[in-house]
């Protein structure tokens, strides 16, 4: 279980597996990752948990679906799936949501494949914006799977009802929990708890800040609430 001091776990640049955020009392949402070779196979099956994993690096297939680029796979519970990754090999990273996580009502037919380059942007908090790749629409209704740009700086202090995960993509920043800030990088990744106030910062003034984020019950990235303080520099007149 992370700790309250070190909320950022950042990864092994040796493993082929491993657990970046597990499971901890009153979640059931988990993160690891999983590199493998040129060729390389692993198998998707597991009767309680549904399987959400994002690959950004390398391409692989799964059936007769192939992925080329960055995007989501989606394995429902009790689905058995084989991902087979290209001839450059395969990185990704797998999100486990277990059967305690609240259903949100399916809006749309399963998608088990979905491109990145294919989603469109919708916006968020400031002039942040998302491409939601998996959720109620296409398949997934425990969580909602996304992609979220951050421009230089960061947004006010908030906070969300939903249990989140967020890994890094691409870019630097830092993460402000309460008085303490840990450095982000590519690869890190940090649990966010329901309600928890926090910012993410984008500390580099020349690149945008890309993180993939992992929440449940499933909804909308944009569902954002701010502090009192801050609230009425919001108000509509």
């Amino acid at each position: 279980m992370l700790s309250q001091m070190t909320r950022v776990v950042r990864p092994d640049a040796h493993a082929e597996r491993q657990t970046l955020v597990p499971t901890e009392r009153g979640s059931e949402l988990a993160l690891d990752t999983i590199r493998l070779g040129p060729g390389g196979e692993t198998a998707i099956f597991d009767d309680v948990h549904d399987t959400l994993l994002f690959v950004h690096g390398g391409s692989c297939g799964v059936g007769e679906d192939e992925l080329g680029g960055a995007g989501s796979l989606l394995v429902a519970a009790g689905e058995r799936r084989a991902v087979v990754a290209g001839q450059d090999g395969a990185s990704l990273v797998r999100a486990t949501l277990g059967a305690g996580t609240d259903l949100h009502a399916p809006m749309g037919p399963a998608e088990p494949v979905v491109a990145l380059e294919h989603v469109e942007p919708g916006k968020a908090t400031g002039a942040r914006s998302f491409q939601v790749l998996h959720g109620p629409h296409n398949g997934s209704t425990r969580a909602t799977m996304f992609v979220g740009y951050i421009p230089p700086g960061k947004a006010p202090w908030h906070y969300h009802l939903y249990d989140e995960i967020v890994w890094v993509l691409r870019g630097e920043g830092e993460l402000h929990i309460g008085d303490t800030v840990e450095p982000l990088e590519h690869g890190a990744a940090f649990r966010l708890r329901p309600r928890e106030v926090h910012i993410v910062e984008n500390t580099d003034p020349a690149v945008e800040l890309a993180v993939v984020g992992i929440f449940t019950p499933a909804g909308s990235p944009s569902a954002a609430y701010l502090m009192p303080d801050v609230a009425a520099t919001y108000a509509i007149g």
